[in-house]
């Protein structure tokens, strides 16, 4: 009789199959959520207008910070930009650092420690 393997998440998220009352590693490396780059150590400061559509990048990796420009699709396919429309004119600031708990909005995470002591990746 043949017995369908079967996938198992152990603790750590790490793969394992088991068939037929044996445990093999799928995987030694544990699949974690894509996380965002951090752009700036800083918020931006914009006008926008009222109902245009706007991307804001939540990857991190786009050259026109700090909006999107498409650089997820290669660099973090797990990571889609916060499409967003106001309904009214306004002067916003929008998160840099990527690690917001409201985006695209600054909540003013980018002043802690983690932010400010990491490396930014190479500016053009």
């Amino acid at each position: 009789m043949h017995r369908p393997a079967a996938l198992v998440t152990l603790g750590r998220g790490w793969g394992v199959r088991a068939l037929a009352g044996q445990l093999r590693h799928c995987s030694e490396t544990p699949v974690l959520p894509a996380k965002p780059i951090i752009a700036a150590k800083y918020p931006f400061q914009v006008d926008l207008e009222a109902g245009k559509r706007y991307a804001w990048c939540a990857c991190g990796h786009s050259k026109k910070q700090p909006f999107c420009d498409g650089s997820h699709k290669t660099a973090a396919p797990d990571i889609s930009p916060v499409r967003f429309k106001l309904d009214e004119p306004k002067s916003v600031w929008l998160c840099g650092c990527k690690h917001t708990k409201s985006p695209p909005y600054c909540d003013g995470t980018h002043k802690e420690e983690f932010i400010q002591k990491a490396e930014l990746p190479n500016q053009p």
